[in-house]
């Protein structure tokens, strides 16, 4: 597997794990042809919708692309194109998972713990302009928006109010 593959499935593993720990199912689709790389199903929540659905775009990088306090995260056209606007059924966030250079660091093993390295952010560009830019479009993610459990609990709960971050 190479080092791209490598990073697409750690990125799915990691928010995998956290989905897990928040009491969310997923879903893979079997064909990425809408920026979609996971869904994340809510069961039981109070608002509009008993079952909310949210969808992922994951990326995963080990560039140093920290500016200040926002990763600047060079995304494809598509799926800029594809995460952007309001037509879609449900939200639609771009999660971007900041790993160690060096493979052997992603995780770390120890006798009752298992280590995933490093952080994962999130962001909405559902409400971002148009571009004209012809191949990639660069992404402000706040480093305050933190993937964590609390987190995807809380964008379900807005999902099933029917509500967009």
């Amino acid at each position: 597997m190479d080092l791209a593959q490598q990073k697409e499935q750690f990125s799915v593993a990691y928010i995998k794990a956290i989905a897990a720990q928040a009491g969310l199912n997923n879903a893979h689709p079997s064909v990425d042809d809408d920026s979609i790389d996971l869904e994340l199903i809510g069961k039981d929540f109070k608002g509009i919708l008993r079952n909310p659905k949210i969808e992922l775009q994951l990326k995963c990088t080990s560039r140093d692309l920290l500016n200040g306090n926002v990763i600047k995260f060079p995304l494809s056209l598509k799926n800029y194109n594809d995460l952007r606007g309001d037509n879609v059924l449900c939200p639609r966030y771009l999660a971007v998972l900041v790993i160690p250079e060096n493979v052997q660091d992603w995780v770390e093993y120890k006798d009752e713990e298992l280590i995933l390295r490093n952080s994962c952010y999130w962001v909405s560009i559902r409400n971002h302009p148009k571009t004209y830019n012809k191949t990639k479009v660069t992404v402000d993610i706040p480093l305050k928006q933190r993937l964590t459990k609390e987190t995807l609990v809380e964008l379900m709960t807005l999902a099933s109010k029917g509500e967009y971050l």
